[in-house]
């Protein structure tokens, strides 16, 4: 089979563009597979972090591309559905995530079809994979956006349930299949927890280090994703626990400011530890290895490529009862689940994932979980969807 995949690739940094270079590696050992990225992803004024290209000392994989949409430019539309049309795909596959993309990508979908229904190419099908429907932040536009892209799709691949029965509401027609989110194995190998607490400036002796309960907090700082509910939380715990916050904040990072430098906030002050920029791929597993737990006390969520990292490095999750985090933490036994999206409700999970000691129980869940998220497996099931539309 012929594959094209629109979207996000090398040099642009990031989880899409991460998923996608292992999906495109994958795809190739059975198929012929090419990558079409962007010229331009998002106009500067609606990307809130620093940058959208990797740093020349990133450890990302380049990926041989063609750059060809810009995605605020309608004028490429045409072009890049012609390049891609060129190749002649039996499959487009393009990732959504939030509704800023469904003009661009649903017109060059559409347009690709047009050209290859005229040139007399049978067969053409367009799958989309969907991190969101609706986006996190939500805009009065999202729902026809959505619709307007979908519609222009032969089926939709969604990462988790919670966004396969959103798009349901919005498209009951559409033809779906939830497939979990495979495991990022780009990072590393987990080292030594001493030398990594120690190379994130934690102190003591040796001893004193390794009896700290660390909390992860990893990933870009959106509203959405609760850093405010676990900082608010850290005051309701003793002095035993370090929280290390790891990643670059796309917004104002005012609210928390006040948080840290609060009177409330000043006895465990000193047991934060943050560093407030982008992760490199190559410091990843620093983080994950001093590590006890990743906490994710996210508002809302459809699933989370923070969870999949941490799973790679045998770190369990704490996460709030939102999104397809229930399903993926909860039900599969990977973490704990807090009883209630507030820093109270935080704070009592984090109190009881130690106290209850279940570590070793979540670690086997999390094995179990490795095996079944390979890129093989996800490849294998996206075929078998494609072949049934």
């Amino acid at each position: 089979m012929r594959i094209a995949i629109l979207s996000c690739f090398y040099p642009f940094r990031g989880g899409i563009s991460q998923f996608n270079t292992y999906l495109l590696k994958e795809l190739s050992k059975k198929h012929d597979v090419k990558a079409f990225n962007f010229k331009r992803q998002y106009p500067g004024i609606l990307f809130p972090g620093k940058t959208q290209k990797v740093a020349q000392d990133d450890d990302a994989l380049p990926v041989e591309s063609i750059s060809v949409l810009d995605t605020a430019n309608p004028l490429t539309y045409g072009k890049t559905a012609k390049v891609i049309a060129e190749y002649g795909p039996d499959l487009l596959i393009t990732r959504y995530w939030m509704s800023y993309f469904a003009p661009s990508l649903g017109s060059v979908t559409s347009k690709v079809a047009s050209i290859l229904k005229k040139k007399g190419k049978s067969g053409f099908k367009a799958v989309a994979i969907a991190d969101n429907i609706i986006p996190h932040e939500k805009h009065f536009f999202d729902i026809p956006l959505a619709r307007f892209f979908v519609r222009r799709q032969s089926g939709i691949v969604t990462l988790s349930h919670s966004v396969e029965q959103e798009l349901h509401q919005i498209c009951p027609e559409a033809k779906s299949l939830t497939i979990p989110h495979p495991l990022y194995s780009n990072f590393g190998e987990r080292t030594d927890t001493l030398e990594a607490r120690k190379k994130l400036g934690m102190r003591g002796s040796d001893e004193e280090i390794l009896s700290r309960k660390v909390l992860l907090f990893f990933g870009l700082i959106r509203d959405y994703k609760g850093l405010d509910l676990l900082l608010e939380a850290m005051p309701l715990l003793d002095g035993s626990y370090t929280l290390v916050v790891a990643g670059e904040n796309y917004g104002s990072f005012e609210k928390y400011s006040q948080i840290i430098n609060s009177e409330r906030f000043a006895p465990v002050r000193n047991n934060l530890i943050l560093v407030n920029r982008y992760i490199p791929d190559g410091e990843v597993k620093v983080f994950f290895s001093a590590a006890d737990v990743s906490v994710l006390p996210y508002r809302s969520a459809t699933q989370s490529g923070i969870s999949s990292i941490s799973w790679n490095f045998d770190v369990p999750l704490i996460t709030t009862p939102v999104g397809g985090l229930v399903e993926s933490v909860g039900q599969a036994g990977t973490g704990m689940l807090t009883e209630s999206v507030s820093a109270k409700g935080v704070a009592d999970a984090v109190k009881k994932y130690f106290a209850e000691n279940k570590k070793e129980e979540y670690l086997y869940n999390i094995s179990r979980l490795k095996r079944e998220l390979s890129w093989e497996t996800f490849a294998d099931k996206l075929e078998t969807f494609v072949n049934t539309l």
